[in-house]
């Protein structure tokens, strides 16, 4: 998973676009990516009341020492203390900042994108098949999912943590694949990170560039997924 950063139009079901762009098979299954899609993550969210009157350091915290690198060893399956105390070792002056990606990790999240978890309900309710995709550290994910509700919307999540892989491996997306039981070319992927598309697509996936729930919204309707009027009312607490 990695904070905040566009594109994709493929169409399908038979109806053309104003650029004629070629049929696509039609979707049967619709996949999530989950930070920054559905919910807001960053570290800085965490990190800012620490480092309060200290932007610059802060910025250097971030850049330099817990790095997106290094975070990205959570995401495939190094456990906290361990990656922490590595970490550490290496700036033993920054040794309790560090320590706090761990007992901080919940204020590194902003509350979910509500326009986003509508358009998840209503693409439930409409009785599309449902699936996560996520950068996650394993040992993170079962508190997170039983935090938001609407997680429970999905048919199945493929957690990285859990299989040590992480977006944009393309055995990542096989796992999906193989888990689904639906092909990549009958599946549409939706995630924030350009590198993640691209991989999506190499493998035949459609895909859309999340860049907000607006614009997913209007690739949605004008790919005749949902109608505009369709969108639901949100189901959801939207304090966390």
């Amino acid at each position: 998973m990695l904070p905040p950063q566009e594109h994709g139009l493929l169409h399908f079901r038979g109806h053309f676009m104003q650029n004629h762009v070629p049929f696509n098979p039609p979707i049967k299954a619709i996949i999530f990516d989950v930070g920054n899609v559905l919910v807001r993550w960053d570290p800085r969210l965490a990190y800012e009341p620490l480092f309060k009157g200290k932007p610059q350091e802060l910025d250097f915290f971030l850049s330099k020492v817990c790095t997106l690198e290094w975070h990205t060893r959570h995401d495939q399956g190094v456990p906290f203390r361990e990656n922490i105390s590595f970490l550490q070792k290496q700036y033993p002056e920054y040794a309790p900042m560090i320590a706090a990606y761990d007992n901080q990790w919940d204020n590194m999240f902003g509350g979910i994108i509500e326009g986003s978890v509508q358009i998840l309900q209503q693409l439930h309710d409409q009785n599309y098949p449902l699936f996560g995709l996520t950068n996650f550290p394993a040992e993170k994910f079962s508190a997170f999912k039983q935090t938001y509700g609407f997680m429970d919307l999905f048919l199945d999540i493929i957690v990285s943590g859990e299989e040590k892989i992480t977006k944009p491996d393309p055995r990542i997306y096989q796992i999906l694949l193989n888990r689904t039981g639906i092909p990549a070319a009958q599946s549409l992927f939706i995630d924030d990170r350009q590198e993640n598309i691209i991989a999506a697509r190499k493998l035949e996936f459609q895909t859309h560039q999340f860049t907000s729930p607006e614009n997913l919204r209007t690739y949605l309707v004008n790919h005749q997924i949902i109608s505009r009027q369709d969108i639901c009312p949100m189901p959801y607490d939207t304090s966390e």
